[in-house]
């Protein structure tokens, strides 16, 4: 996920901030204090109390994403307005970020499509990020936080969230009649997905290698679990014809038995490829089973709204760990490390 050009918006992290400057994994990540301002017309000034890290920081620092240091890191975050160029929102006003940047004026923002946007980018890679003590962001990515919510849980769910969500509701379309196998359970998506499948109703089965982690999974709603390898004929035989749904993210090393797990007319929605990016699929299984392949990235505003009113009727994130910010090394190191079941939150004073 790399446009041409990056995203638009007058964004700024400020104060103590997690910058990546070299591609040599966590350790080319640091904390730089950056110069404070006040909000500029348009945009909101906001103190974070947390934000969170996704595996996208992981490839940033690593130096997969192609994108120029430094940059500061991490789309998910959660504070307190500090001084506001937008007559909605008042210094004091509790808030969360939506990850997704675009230009909100074009012809697909307008539709309300904003994953369309020809200037389409996500926080924290193609602007700076939330990994900070002030990010100053247009207004239009400033929502409420949800009252149930601690600042940990409002820093953790919003990209992964968001991009699952769209992903089973938009792309996939479930039902809750459906049956839906999660792959990689304890990623952060694959926690969200596993938590909003049971949320909409539908049947969750979930895979992983860590014998800890489908353990977890069954905690979380899950009703059968099954090892990473070669999971395809044993969930086979827990449906009987297969799956409906099978949410995928890790793509190489999983995608072939994601396709045999498959029912007849079922579907396969993938948001990321964690162990590759090229994948080989078997075509009669795709055209004889009447398979879908659908691809997913991030979501709109409308859709991080659904998932806001989700999190009032009772849908809450998964919290791994807490880091503070001056960790950001420790923090980055646990996910590259495959450790973490859910996800990975930084407190920021």
């Amino acid at each position: 996920m790399t446009p041409e050009a990056e995203a638009p918006g007058a964004i700024l992290s400020q104060g103590r901030a997690a910058v990546y400057e070299e591609p040599i994994g966590p350790g080319g990540v640091r904390i730089r204090e950056r110069p404070l301002t006040e909000a500029a017309p348009g945009t909101v000034a906001v103190t974070l109390r947390a934000a969170s890290i996704n595996h996208l920081d992981l490839w940033l620092a690593h130096g997969a994403q192609r994108i120029t240091p430094p940059r500061v890191i991490a789309a998910d975050g959660a504070g307190v307005v500090q001084s506001s160029g937008d007559v909605a929102w008042r210094p004091g006003d509790e808030v969360v970020l939506f990850p997704t940047l675009c230009c909100w004026e074009c012809e697909w923002c307008r539709a309300g499509e904003n994953v369309r946007c020809p200037r389409f980018g996500v926080l924290g890679e193609h602007s700076d990020g939330t990994a900070c003590e002030r990010i100053h962001i247009d207004a239009r990515n400033v929502f409420r936080k949800p009252a149930g919510l601690t600042w940990t849980e409002a820093a953790a769910f919003p990209l992964t969230f968001l991009t699952a969500w769209r992903m089973l509701t938009t792309r996939a379309q479930v039902r809750a009649d459906e049956t839906v196998l999660v792959v990689g359970a304890g990623a952060g998506v694959a926690v969200a997905a596993i938590r909003i499948a049971k949320h909409l109703g539908a049947r969750v089965l979930a895979t992983s290698r860590s014998e800890a982690k489908r353990r977890r999974a069954l905690e979380l709603g899950a009703e059968a679990v099954f090892d990473s390898a070669d999971f395809s004929h044993a969930v086979r035989r827990a449906t009987g014809d297969g799956v409906d749904v099978v949410f995928e993210h890790v793509g190489p090393a999983t995608l072939e038995e994601s396709m045999r797990s498959l029912a007849l007319g079922g579907r396969i929605v993938t948001c990321g490829s964690t162990s590759g990016v090229k994948a080989e699929i078997s075509m009669p299984r795709l055209f004889f089973r009447h398979a879908g392949l659908l691809g997913s990235t991030m979501g709109n505003a409308s859709e991080f709204e659904a998932v806001l009113k989700a999190i009032d009727t009772g849908l809450r994130p998964v919290v791994d760990s807490v880091y503070p910010l001056s960790d950001v090394k420790g923090a980055l190191t646990r996910l590259d490390a495959s450790s973490q079941f859910g996800k990975v939150v930084l407190s920021i004073p």
